[in-house]
């Protein structure tokens, strides 16, 4: 039987109605999903492979994503069902669009808000002047080393693993020099990157005012454990996240339109580098993935509910 030609696949809009045959989307369907905060994508992933099996009455139904998504971030994730999942790469090649919150004067391994603050850095020059010039010399190509902690495979490894294992043993001042030695660079391309809000904050750090903040090298978050957020029955999500808001350290939210396998995170590392300091990410929305954007994605309990019709 010759395949459909010329026939695109359904996009799920809120308020859509589906027939219980998916033989009647011949070309599948894409859901843009706007991904909840601490959600992995595979978990975005099982719980709507979950509804549409039930929906559609068929077990061996394909369920896949274009392009994943850090648990801190939200935004757009690509939800493709059945014959769309041929259509997941080529729907993860189009550019994507960033909010990307950055927090300077410190590091955490993961280069965002999953661990804790590993590093202080000196950061009272850091301007919104100083920002806006350090952000010119980022557009276009370049080579970008990933975060350690991300699903890069080594040697067959995911790169997690490998710094599950170093953060173990107490490894934390060698997290970027394992991921430089072990992680290929990419090419990526940034095409442009707006500054959107600059604060430069109250707080000196916790680093003394006669030492080089750069040496202290902390180890303990400096904020109370019982401040991170939690769930709703007071025990510890499957995703931890710190909260240093009380330090008061500058932030700035920039705009970042990028090629496909850019590392938000590791660009606010690149960033903090560049600026003659640290970083990390503070918060992070996937705002367009290609012609598809957040104001018009579909929470998991709107996706839901279409499939329980």
């Amino acid at each position: 039987m010759e395949e459909n030609i010329g026939i695109a696949p359904l996009v799920l809009t809120d308020g859509a109605m589906l027939t219980k045959n998916i033989d009647d989307y011949p070309a599948g369907i894409i859901i843009p999903v706007d991904k909840p905060y601490t959600w992995t994508s595979a978990d975005v992933i099982r719980k709507i492979k979950f509804a549409a099996v039930r929906h559609f009455g068929k077990k061996n139904l394909k369920v896949g994503h274009a392009g994943t998504l850090d648990p801190l971030a939200t935004g757009v994730l690509l939800v493709c069902i059945g014959k769309a999942t041929k259509l997941a790469e080529t729907l993860q090649a189009h550019d994507k669009e960033y909010i990307a919150g950055i927090t300077f004067g410190a590091t955490t391994p993961s280069y965002d808000r999953e661990k804790e603050i590993d590093r202080f850095y000196r950061h009272e020059h850091i301007t919104e002047e100083a920002v806006r010039k350090a952000m010119e010399s980022f557009i276009g190509e370049q080579d970008q080393i990933a975060p350690l902690f991300s699903a890069k495979s080594v040697e067959g490894v995911r790169a997690y693993e490998i710094a599950r294992k170093m953060m173990k043993r107490g490894e934390t001042e060698g997290i970027d020099e394992a991921a430089a030695g072990l992680i290929r660079t990419a090419r990526i391309r940034i095409e442009s990157m707006e500054l959107l809000s600059f604060d430069a904050g109250t707080g000196k750090g916790a680093a003394p005012d006669d030492k080089d903040a750069a040496d202290i090298g902390l180890n303990a978050s400096p904020v109370p454990k019982e401040n991170a957020l939690s769930g709703k029955d007071g025990r510890q999500p499957k995703i931890n996240v710190t909260d240093n808001s009380a330090l008061r350290l500058p932030t700035a939210t920039i705009r970042i339109v990028c090629s496909k396998g850019t590392y938000i995170r590791a660009l606010a590392r690149d960033l903090g580098e560049a600026l003659g300091s640290g970083a990390h990410l503070d918060s992070l929305q996937r705002s367009r993935s290609g012609d598809f954007r957040v104001e018009k994605a579909l929470s998991v309990d709107e996706v839901l509910a279409i499939l329980k019709r």
